[in-house]
């Protein structure tokens, strides 16, 4: 080389850009991965995870209860009606209405929540806003909330859904 050379300069050097290119890249890819972690809930995640810890052992009395009565629900869809025949060992239930929560897996703002209304003995009618399809958590309470069935299921069930302390089993 000569003295005489012309030095380009430093923004066209391959080297400097060759360097600087992946510390670059990943100060643009955290950054807007803060900001997409800062715009997003987090509905999966508690806040209180010793209160949720502390109520597992009332879930499990809630289940222990309905296996219990040996109570049994049959479930069959109409559109946007569901009709329900809840029954225990000792013969057909006797409660003022019903609360069925559906849990969607992944996006807490479509849960739902059905209130049942007795329209005669062991049965109960109740209704939905909107049209669910796709999997779902269920979970059927009584009034006084003391048991529960819950399970999972692919709604809406077309040839109805039975549902019991052993589990759901779709007709």
């Amino acid at each position: 080389m000569t003295e005489q050379a012309p030095i380009a300069p430093w923004y066209r050097q391959p080297w400097f850009w060759f360097l600087t290119i992946f510390p670059i890249a990943a100060i643009i890819w955290c950054i807007s991965m803060i900001i997409v972690a800062t715009n997003l809930d987090d509905t999966m995640v508690t806040d209180d995870y010793s209160k949720a810890g502390r109520g597992i052992n009332l879930q499990i009395a809630r289940d222990q209860k309905a296996a219990d009565l040996g109570i049994m629900a049959e479930m069959a869809f109409e559109q946007r009606t569901i009709a329900l025949d809840l029954s225990t060992a000792q013969g057909p239930a006797e409660f003022p209405y019903l609360i069925l929560n559906l849990f969607h897996p992944t996006l807490a703002d479509r849960d739902r929540t059905v209130q049942f209304q007795k329209v005669g003995t062991g049965k109960y009618r109740g209704n939905m806003l909107e049209d669910i399809d796709g999997r779902w958590y269920y979970d059927l309470r009584g009034p006084d909330n003391d048991w529960r069935l819950k399970g999972e299921a692919w709604l809406p069930a077309e040839n109805g859904l039975t549902v019991s302390s052993e589990g759901t089993v779709q007709e």
